[in-house]
Formats: C-alpha cells, structure tokens, sequence
C-alpha cells in the first residue's frame, strides 16, 4: 500500500499487536470467578440473606430493606476483594446501548477521613438523570428523574474496577424506559402459562424458565484502515465501495483456517467472557471475508440477553487492544453476507425437561407436540409482531437479500415433522377409540424422537426453523437487543398457550379425557396454521408469488412494519398480559421510528459529505491528469495519430464527466429530499419520507461512485477499498 494514501496508515496497519497471554489452567477453573453468583453469595453472604436473595430469584419474593443492606455489605466486600472501588447500575436503555454511570465506593466523614459505603439503599435503587434517553413522549425533557432498580436475577459482576449491577430502569411515573422490564414481564407471563399446560403432563413441574442460546456474527477490519473511512466511522457500514475481485464466491472462508491475529483476539475474549460467567463456546470464520462468528450455551433468557449485551460491549473494548474494529452492523459492505444473531428459543421445565425436545415415552412426546404445535400457531397468528421485533433500518439491508432469512416470516420444520402434522391433521374430531389412540401413540407421536435423531435438514433461509430441540430465529439483526424479539415471542407463545388450555378444558368438560381433547385441539391448530409452514427456498421471487397466495404478508421496509406495533390486537395482547401498556407501547414506536430516520438522516448527511470533499477532489484529480497527458500528446502526435489512438483516454475523462455531474445531482436532490422530510412533524410520516424519497439516493448515488472507483487510479482514489478492507493482514 503506498504510504501517500491513507495519510500514512502503512505504518500502522504493518503494528503488530502483542500476543495475548492466556493464563494457565482450565477455563472451568476460572468460569465466572468475576460475578457475584451462587459460590460467592455463599462464601460472603449471611445464610439468611442468601435464601432470601434465592427465594427472589426463583419466585420473585422482594427482599426488605434489612436484607438488602446485608447483600450490599456482602456484594462491597467482594467487589473491592477483586480490585472494585466503584459501582454503577448497569442497564439497557432504548438507545439499543448499555449506560452506566459511575459512582465510588469512597465517601468522606466529618473528622476529615474517608470510608468506603454501599447499602442496601444503594443496592436496590438509583436515580440517574433520564432526560436524554429516549422515553417517545412519556415524559417532557424537564423532568429528568428516573430510576433504576436492582435485578436480583442477573448476577453482578465486577468489569474492570466497577462493580456492575444489572437493572432495571423507568420513569418517575412508573413506565419502563429500558429493554429489560418489559423482558422481565414477558418471562413471567410465558411462566405461567407454559406452567399450566404443564400441568395436564406432570404435577410436579412448578415453573417454567424460556431459554436463549444466541450467536453473534460480526466482522473485524484493521483499526487504521476503519479510521481512514468516514462513513464506517459515522454509520457502521461502508456507503460507497465497488466489490472486489475475490470476494466470498469461492467459499473458502466458511468455517476455514483462522487467521493469528484474529485468534489472538478470540482468545482474549473467550478469557474475559469466561471471567464474567459468558459461557462462549463457539468461535468460526464465517461466509463472508472478514467475518466471524461466536455462541455461547444457551442459558436462562433474562441473563442470556444480559451476557449478549456484555459481549458487545467486550468485543468492541478488546478488539481495539489488538489493533481491530469490530463492526456489528448487519450490511457493513455490499456483495458480501451480512451479519444476523440467531436466537435459539426454547423453554424449560425446573424438573429438568426441555419442553421443545420429545422424550422417551409417548406422554413425553405429547406434551413436546403441544408446545412444538402451540409455537408455530403463534408465529402463525402474529407474524406481523416477530417483523417488528426485528425491525430497524440496518437490518433492512439484510433481510430478503438472497443470504438471510427474507422479510416474510415463515416457519421451517423439516420434511419429517411436516410427516408427523399430517399424519396428526387426519385425525377425526371427537373421542378416539383405544385402537386409534394406540396407533397413534406408538406409531406417530411414539417414534418422534427416532424421526428427529435421523433429521439433518436446515433451511437458511428461514426466518423461524426448528432445530431438534428448540426454534431458531434467524432473522434477528446482529446490531439488535435481543430482548426486543424474546419479550416478542414469549408474549405470543403466552397468549397462544393460554388459548389452548381454554380450548382442551372446554372439551373435557363437555366429556372427552384429556389425552382425546389435547389431540383434538392441536388438530385444529394444525390445520389452522398450515400455510405459515413453508420447507423451500426463501431467496427466490417464487416464494413471495407463493406468500402472497397463503395471505402473508411482504413487508420489507422497517417504518412499515413497526405499524404492526401499534395495532388494536397488539395493544390488547401487550396490556392484557402485563408486557406494555398502551403508552409505553406507543412510546417505543415513536422511538422505533425516529431511530429509523435519524439513522438514515445520518447516512445522507455522510455520503454527501464523501461525496463532495472526497470522491468528486479525487476523480477530478486524476481528470486533470489524464487532460494534461492528452494535451501533451496532441502537441506531440499528428492530428490522425491522435484521434486514433487516443480515442480511449478521451472516453474516459468524459464518462468521468457524466459520473461526477450525475453524482453531484444526486447529492443535490438527496438533500432537497432530506430538508422537506425535515419539515415533517410525525415521527411515523418523517421514517416514510425518509424511506421513500431519501434512501433511494443513497443507492443512486453509490453506483456513480462504484463506478469511479474502477477508473480513478488506485494511488488518487482516497478511501482504503474493499480488497484492503475484507482480508485480515
């Protein structure tokens, strides 16, 4: 790379990072020794405050006020044992970010001296200045005071000299400004009805837990090389970029040789994460050229979507001791497979059973198809609520772009299952005789766990397929909390489990036993549900000719499909079950679309400015260069001479030419369009706009530059390309 371009970033780009020392000893024995779990509250807790904190955590009992003073003297002695002088209420506010502020453990005294306090009042609550988090019209800008409050379900954990303490966060008046409160809500909703299906199966099952298991696809290019592009700095994603001549067609990264610096890296965070209880597992190139991807074991969903926030947060901190940029966003560089987080759902018993896994006895097997059933139901009846949980203007990009499940929703289940609901859709209504209930559990519902042992199909193209034991749903943007789709699909699955045990007590009552009303329920949610199942390819134009026949719905931009949000079902089924209520509701969608177009507002703003002090500087740059070397030549070449052989290079200056007027007009027009869409008040009409008549630009423009790219000479051209970009060095 010539050290002219870049301003010099030969040199830094050729700095290697030093190598991480990874200390002695295995990973089991230093798993989670940074987080105040069960081991620690054991070692420093009083036995009386332990049970209380235990009790909390399993059946949400509060704990009082002496209590809490005997956690917080027990969590300060241990935090400061590990180095701790400070301590924040860590918590997710809905900038799609994690938000902390710090405060010390030191306090001075009256004799001039200083001690080191924590209580229980300190513990269990806070009030940071909530006027600039987003809050979508809860609360005017003058009242700043929110709260955060202790969640004794996620663990604390120390993070460098901070002791971190996960809660939650509201306003003054009650409503949840934050991720983790309407999650919190929707686990003990889906508990409690998850637990009286439950019931019918197994009396001894007293609650059940939703689980998450997510993979976290990313991209890592050198430091140098992003601080040297404006637009990855200020968006995430490269704006302009013309693909390389290799890019990811020769399928030779996938799950290839990971190259040593990006080892090094993963190693670290494999260490940090360990230390903080991240049960990261999984590390693997990806598709694309740059890309990586790591998962974790799956864990109890509240702390899953906890540990997923953290791990953002690390990677970007290690990252950048190794001499990397992590880039999470879902469409970083056009041609090449952008990044999703695949969200392993699923929910389990406290006995132990995994209620999405069939089991050893046709009883077991039962009651894996009510839920495997009652699941796809509620995909089916509430597709729309899935499209805007995982809505927002970055995974627009992703999703429907021939490499991630598309923006229709669908379930996937394999051939096989399919075989099963077949069989199970031909059952006749009523009481069954005992020959059929026979054949039925030992010739269909019986022999499901030797059909799934056998199952090796998988659909990438899916937006929700089941896996074996459990539902994954793809479609999840990389960027993205996963909160937004669990809270999503917990309240659905909640809903839906709840209509089912209306359904089967209706027809015991009307005299049919158990196991005949259950059979008889899920039939007809079978045959109810049947067209969102769909086994094929989800890529091609077939599908959405298809889709449109079986009455699903194409919603491919984000604005759209956050109007699903705030719709009369989905304000009933969010107040019904205690999730949102009608104003917080709301409130997230005016945030939801505001995000959307400042998102884009930013784009537009970033790409003229490339535009115009970067790109049109350069190319004509290299078109002064060109007209003095054809000036020359004619001086030099007889008139004949000169048109003949230098017909090629005058082509060139002129559709340079053509590309930077069109470019400029572009750009001209792009923030005209941005200034009217300004001018509108509604957050839902100013997303539209910005959609309709501003994105289309940043499309029309990037083409002319892509375009440039390819003539501009490569010592001129100003901005490090995609060749440099993608291939770690």
């Amino acid at each position: 790379m010539p050290t002219s371009r870049y301003l010099g970033l030969e040199a830094a780009l050729s700095h290697k990072p030093s190598v991480f020392a990874k200390p002695a000893g295995k990973a089991s024995e230093y798993f989670g020794a940074n987080v105040f779990n069960q081991k620690a509250m054991r070692e420093y807790m009083p036995k009386e405050a332990f049970e209380s904190v235990m009790k909390a955590i399993d059946r949400g009992d509060k704990i009082d006020r002496g209590i809490a003073d005997q956690v917080a003297t027990a969590m300060k002695a241990w935090a400061m044992a590990k180095g701790a002088s400070h301590y924040t209420h860590w918590f997710q506010p809905l900038t799609g970010a994690t938000a902390e502020k710090h405060d010390a453990f030191f306090e001075p005294t009256a004799d001039g001296y200083a001690i080191e306090k924590f209580n229980g009042g300190m513990l269990v609550q806070a009030e940071p200045d909530a006027s600039s988090f987003p809050n979508g019209g809860i609360r005017n800008t003058f009242e700043a005071r929110g709260y955060t409050a202790w969640d004794p379900t996620s663990p604390a954990f120390v993070l460098a000299d901070t002791l971190c303490i996960p809660t939650v966060f509201v306003a003054y008046t009650g409503e949840a400004l934050d991720n983790k409160t309407p999650l919190l809500r929707s686990l003990q909703a889906v508990d409690h009805a998850a637990t009286s299906v439950c019931q019918y199966f197994d009396k001894n099952i007293g609650k059940v837990h939703a689980t998450l298991g997510w993979e976290q696809e990313y991209f890592l290019i050198d430091e140098a090389l992003y601080h040297a592009r404006p637009d990855l700095v200020m968006t995430g994603r490269t704006l302009v970029g013309h693909s390389p001549a290799k890019g990811q067609q020769m399928e030779d990264h996938y799950f290839g040789s990971i190259p040593e610096r990006v080892i090094q890296f993963m190693r670290e965070i494999e260490f940090e994460s360990h230390l903080l209880g991240i049960p990261v597992k999984t590390r693997h190139n990806e598709v694309a050229p740059g890309q990586f991807e790591f998962a974790p074991i799956f864990e109890e969903a509240n702390v899953a979507v906890d540990h997923n926030s953290l791990f953002m947060d690390l990677l970007d901190k290690v990252a950048s001791r190794h001499n990397f940029r992590v880039l999470l966003h879902e469409k970083p560089f056009a041609g090449v497979n952008g990044s999703g987080k695949h969200n392993n759902w699923s929910l389990a018993t406290d006995t132990g059973i995994n209620l999405l896994a069939p089991g050893s006895t046709p009883k077991r097997n039962l009651l894996f198809l009510s839920f495997f059933v009652n699941t796809i139901k509620a995909m089916h009846d509430r597709a729309d609520l899935i499209r805007a949980a995982i809505a927002s203007a970055s995974n627009d990009h992703r999703l429907g772009a021939n490499e991630a499940p598309p923006a229709i929703i669908s379930v996937f289940i394999g051939s096989q299952l399919t075989e099963v609901l077949d069989e199970l859709e031909k059952l006749e209504s009523g009481k069954m005789s005992p020959e059929k209930k026979t054949e039925l559990k030992l010739n269909v519902v019986g022999k499901i766990p030797e059909i799934l042992l056998d199952n090796t199909d998988r659909n990438r193209t899916s937006p929700f397929a089941f896996t074996g034991n459990k539902f994954e749903l793809r479609a999840v943007g990389s960027l993205a909390n996963c909160s937004h789709a669990m809270t999503t699909l917990n309240l659905m699955v909640t809903d839906q489990l709840i209509q089912f045990k209306k359904d089967v007590d209706a027809q015991i009552a009307q005299g049919l036993k158990k196991d005949d009303a259950i059979f008889n329920v899920l039939k007809d949610y079978i045959k109810a549900s049947k067209k969102i199942r769909f086994e094929g390819d989800g890529y091609g134009d077939a599908w959405k000719e298809e889709a449109e026949k079986r009455g699903l719905k194409n919603t491919p931009d984000t604005p759209r499909a956050l109007d699903f949000l705030v719709t009369k079902d989905a304000e009933g089924l969010f107040e019904k079950h205690g999730v949102l209520s009608k104003v917080e509701l709301h409130a997230r969608y005016e945030i939801l679309q505001e995000e959307y177009f400042k998102h884009l507002q930013i784009e537009s703003r970033t790409l003229g400015d490339l535009v115009h002090n970067h790109i049109i500087p350069s190319a004509i740059k290299y078109q002064s260069v060109m007209s003095e070397n054809l000036l020359r030549l004619k001086a030099l070449l007889p008139e004949a001479t000169f048109k003949k052989t230098c017909k090629e290079q005058l082509d060139i200056i002129e559709e340079l030419s053509e590309r930077i007027s069109k470019a400029l007009r572009h750009v001209e027009e792009m923030t005209e369009a941005r200034k009217k869409a300004n001018t509108i008040e509604s957050a839902r009409e100013r997303a539209l706009a910005y959609c309709d008549t501003v994105k289309p630009f940043l499309s029309s423009i990037r083409y002319e530059v892509d375009k440039m790219e390819l003539i501009v000479d490569n010592e001129t051209w100003p901005l490090p390309k995609y060749r440099e970009l993608l291939y770690i060095r």
